[in-house]
């Protein structure tokens, strides 16, 4: 691109910048408890500069300022749980108070960024140098039906349309998909018809369309009810398939394979150089001469997740915020001492994640990507700042 060309484009609004990022990591996709999207600033501002983050924390803030960025992202919510103020006599209302003046935007991504694909966890397999990579609790994919009409052939595009619009017929980055051949049809009118074609009593025989497309289960409701106010036919023929289970799509967590068995001892430092410096460091439980070479990963909080470790067949676990008892529950139920366990800072095993944010919103943006200028935050937002070794007496 010619330094002219580059100064005709122009940068991205927010709202463009937001569907890329919802195009990412659908909002709809994010658990129920949780709060994702935009929290603050006006989608029609010019985004030039763009900071990713995992916690919308002051000194984040502060970072987001000092760097005149246009839109903060990052990955934890700040308004997790539900407010009726936004007052600057809170931590939280002074951000939103901060940011607001300052111009900048905030976007969260949560647990939609989590079982994305690739996500929080993909990321973080990545750092480690995983291949084959599953996910961990999988996600089952969306329920899907077929229909199948068969339509006058001068009203078939028409039909389609109407489908479409209802909601048939997306896949993936395309709409208005559809499967059509032609045929003839016939049929005879009795007696109480009002046919659209043809006489009562009559044989008649015309060209006709069979169209198929494909959509969500939940929206057959509405597809069906288009079908019949779309379609000439008093009594259309049609039917209505359930596609089968292909198997899963995104999921939490991610179970892969080291290239070359290593010991436990080795594991637990190769997660120590490939995540960012933290005062808790790495805390591990197993045998450390162990061989491990499958594994289990899950970015932040991954305690809840130990039946599906178990059933995974790794041979270590890594995750973050492991808490005594269900650390001491998966250990004690561990037949051969597997799945070992890793346990890392919450901020170090989701911060791997932003870079991949930032270079796919980039990508996802185009052209007008090219105007806008991305950086990874260089604040560590993990709590805690100081670890003393214990040196009490054994008991």
């Amino acid at each position: 691109m010619s330094d002219s060309d580059a100064q005709q484009v122009r940068p991205p609004t927010l709202a463009e910048v937001m569907a890329g990022l919802a195009d990412l990591y659908p909002t709809g996709s994010a658990m129920d408890w949780d709060a994702v999207g935009l929290v603050c600033g006006d989608p029609d501002q010019p985004v030039r500069k763009i900071l990713f983050a995992v916690d919308p924390t002051t000194a984040v803030v502060d970072e987001a300022i000092e760097w005149d960025a246009d839109l903060l992202v990052a990955h934890h919510p700040l308004l997790l749980r539900a407010v009726s103020s936004v007052a600057a006599t809170s931590a939280k209302g002074r951000i939103v108070h901060r940011l607001i003046r300052a111009g900048c935007a905030l976007y969260v991504a949560h647990t939609n960024a989590d079982i994305a694909m690739p996500g929080v966890s993909d990321a973080l397999a990545r750092v480690l140098g995983l291949d084959e990579l599953q996910p961990l609790s999988p996600q089952p994919l969306e329920a899907l039906d077929k229909i199948v009409v068969f339509v006058p052939t001068a009203s078939a595009d028409a039909v389609v349309d109407a489908l479409a619009a209802a909601g048939a017929g997306e896949l993936g980055d395309y709409s208005r998909c559809a499967w059509t051949s032609t045929g003839s049809g016939t049929f005879t009118p009795g007696e109480g018809a009002k046919p659209a074609v043809g006489k009562v009593g009559d044989v008649e025989t015309l060209d006709e369309t069979r169209v198929e497309m494909v959509l969500p289960r939940y929206r057959r409701p509405d597809v069906v009810q288009a079908l019949r106010a779309a379609h000439p036919y008093e009594e259309p023929a049609f039917d209505v398939l359930e596609l089968a289970d292909m198997g899963h799509g995104t999921g939490v967590g991610r179970v892969g394979v080291l290239a070359e068995p290593v010991t436990l001892d080795q594991f637990a430092r190769l997660v120590s150089s490939a995540l960012p410096f933290t005062v808790q460091g790495v805390r591990v439980s197993g045998d450390k001469d162990a061989l491990v070479q499958r594994v289990a990963v899950a970015g932040g909080a991954g305690d809840d997740l130990f039946d599906a470790v178990r059933a995974s067949g790794a041979d270590v676990y890594l995750t973050a915020d492991l808490r005594h008892h269900p650390a001491s529950e998966a250990r004690e139920s561990a037949g051969d001492g597997r799945p070992y366990l890793v346990d890392v800072s919450h901020w170090a095993s989701e911060w791997p994640w932003l870079a991949g944010c930032e270079s796919r919103i980039v990508a996802a943006l185009g052209e007008a990507g090219s105007t806008v200028e991305t950086r990874v935050s260089t604040t560590r937002t993990d709590p805690w700042t100081m670890h003393v070794p214990s040196r009490g007496s054994t008991p």
